[in-house]
């Protein structure tokens, strides 16, 4: 399934202006929907912002336009299997991949494709979850695309109860048993079913969540339910290597992470621990935030944006 190339309003969510969109194709025949937006200020460099799992651009609207009143050209996609990029399998609300290496299949397309052609140097990249574990796994590789990175709520490792032995086995062997395409188990079963905004994981601020709700709501072929056993299994397959001591030395690329000290769907403790480890690296806590920070309320996002422009250099090179 591909969806649309078009950008998706709703009301409170306006499509920054000055919007370039389209489609490129990844060496593996997967469909990738992109966008990007000039800045306000020459030699400033481009902010490329990755998302988290199941999310889409639409949901960056309010970030892109932080980034450019800073003078930033803004460039970002949807990952492949979410958004309106293809999906993998032929229920298209799964969110599936076999392996998190896909992903990085998507940023080195996205980049020889749209970054390098068509946005200017610097580069810098500004991630969330999913997306700073998979920018990880690329500055690991030895690819060094970005000057430096932010890495908000990064997926280094997932509350302990979630990410012990006994569930990274029980997935491993459904994944080997030909079960790698079904949700996993339990999953999907509220798909559909507005969310009520008390006790959920992913923001504090009630109109930023509700302002996402509906995105999906009046179009919901942007959404996916819940991810596959094989997408689950691969999370597992990082989250276990940058455990591994000789992982994070070869990372050397300046990285500030960020974590949400109320996040309860990734592991604040564990970004803390690797970005000590980091050769570059340096990280932050943001208290009483949940997951979603860049969806939090103003006092919280103030603090990323003040964190941001600390890191990220200002001045012309």
């Amino acid at each position: 399934m591909t969806g649309s190339t078009n950008l998706m309003v709703t009301p409170g969510n306006p499509v920054p202006e000055g919007a370039v969109v389209g489609k490129i194709i990844t060496p593996d025949g997967v469909e990738l929907r992109f966008a990007h937006w000039g800045g306000a200020a020459s030699g400033k460099g481009t902010v490329c912002v990755f998302g988290g799992r199941g999310e889409f651009i639409e949901k960056y609207f309010e970030t892109v336009n932080d980034l450019r009143q800073r003078g930033f050209t803004v460039a970002t996609m949807d990952w492949r299997g979410q958004g309106h990029s293809s999906r993998q399998l032929p229920d298209p609300a799964k969110g599936h991949v076999d392996s998190f290496s896909e992903y990085e299949t998507d940023v080195a397309t996205f980049m020889q494709q749209v970054v390098l052609p068509h946005c200017p140097a610097p580069y810098y990249a500004l991630t969330h979850s999913m997306g700073g574990a998979i920018l990880l796994r690329v500055a690991h590789s030895g690819q060094r695309w970005f000057e430096r990175a932010v890495l908000v709520a990064p997926m280094i490792d997932l509350p302990s109860a979630r990410a012990s032995l006994p569930m990274r086995l029980l997935f491993r062997t459904l994944h080997r048993a030909g079960l790698g395409h079904s949700y996993v188990p339990g999953g999907n079963v509220d798909r559909g079913r507005r969310r009520r905004f008390e006790g959920n994981p992913l923001t504090s601020d009630p109109q930023r969540y509700a302002r996402n709700i509906v995105i999906v709501e009046q179009h919901p072929t942007l959404g996916i339910g819940s991810p596959t056993v094989a997408w689950l299994d691969a999370a597992f397959e990082t989250i276990l290597a940058f455990r591994g001591r000789e992982y994070l030395p070869h990372i050397d690329q300046p990285t500030l992470m960020l974590a949400a000290g109320a996040d309860s769907v990734v592991s604040p403790a564990a970004v803390a621990r690797f970005a000590a480890r980091l050769p570059a690296g340096v990280s932050s806590v943001i208290e009483g935030a949940r997951h979603e920070i860049l969806q939090e309320q103003d006092r919280y996002r103030a603090q990323v944006w003040a964190a941001f422009d600390a890191f990220i250099p200002a001045t012309s090179i």
